[in-house]
């Protein structure tokens, strides 16, 4: 059975088949590449909220506590057939008074698994800007000669009067840690979070494609019997009967 979504990404040639298992039915195309992203930040950042804009369109306000979910779709990138694979994280924190970082072992082990990386700030969070250079020096000792395809999100961009992050600090940032910028908000602008991934997506296939089939770097996570999108589904609909009746009470 599959799942396909009545709305396509309007900035992809899209076949967006949502498999309720990991292997590929016979007579659909086996994806070219697997390109794998991980997305890391802070607490409350958005993380999650920008991944499910990035593969379903739709933006939810609340979600139950992350626990590091992995989806999977297959789209078109370049007239080739892609398998994305996008991993959720739990939130990274600074260590008390100190720029080192705690972060949990399912959070090194994607760090290793990864191909390219999704860092995640809050403009209303200056904590949650600081955290970023840590990480990008902690993912510098898991990967000490790779080069590192980055995408620095700032996230919330529409509570502007709650600011403590400036452009230009996320400009610099970004430059510093060999990145692209996006500030975005999840809430209200869809075409500027695809804008983003997308951006990333093209430059790894670019990457992979130029491989020439050397080993790739990385570990292999074990995958779910599914690519979550059931549990994205679930997230999604948990998020908005709670939308409802907060509405009935008031």
């Amino acid at each position: 059975m599959r799942l396909i979504p009545q709305d396509t990404m309007s900035q992809y040639s899209t076949n967006f088949l949502l498999l309720p298992i990991p292997e590929y039915p016979v007579g659909d195309l086996v994806p070219n590449k697997i390109i794998k992203l991980v997305v890391l930040g802070g607490s409350s950042v958005g993380k999650t909220a920008l991944v499910v804009r990035f593969l379903t369109k739709r933006f939810i306000g609340d979600y139950e506590a992350n626990t590091g979910a992995l989806y999977s779709r297959k789209f078109t990138i370049d007239g080739e057939q892609i398998s994305l694979q996008v991993q959720d994280t739990p939130f990274v924190s600074l260590e008390d008074d100190t720029d080192s970082i705690c972060c949990q072992e399912q959070i090194n082990r994607s760090i290793y698994w990864a191909d390219g990386f999704v860092f995640v700030y809050s403009i209303t969070d200056y904590e949650s800007y600081r955290v970023l250079r840590p990480l990008h020096q902690h993912i510098r000792r898991i990967h000490p000669n790779a080069n590192i395809p980055l995408l620095l999100v700032a996230n919330k961009g529409d509570l502007l009067r709650a600011r403590q992050v400036s452009s230009t600090e996320g400009l610099q940032l970004a430059g510093e840690l060999g990145g692209t910028y996006h500030e975005v908000s999840a809430r209200e602008n869809c075409e500027g979070v695809h804008e983003a991934f997308q951006q990333l997506c093209q430059e790894l296939s670019r990457i992979i494609g130029s491989c020439n089939g050397e080993k790739r770097r990385g570990l292999h996570l074990v995958r779910p019997k599914s690519p979550n999108m059931q549990d994205l589904k679930r997230r999604l609909k948990q998020a908005l009967t709670s939308k409802g009746k907060s509405a009935t009470a008031l």
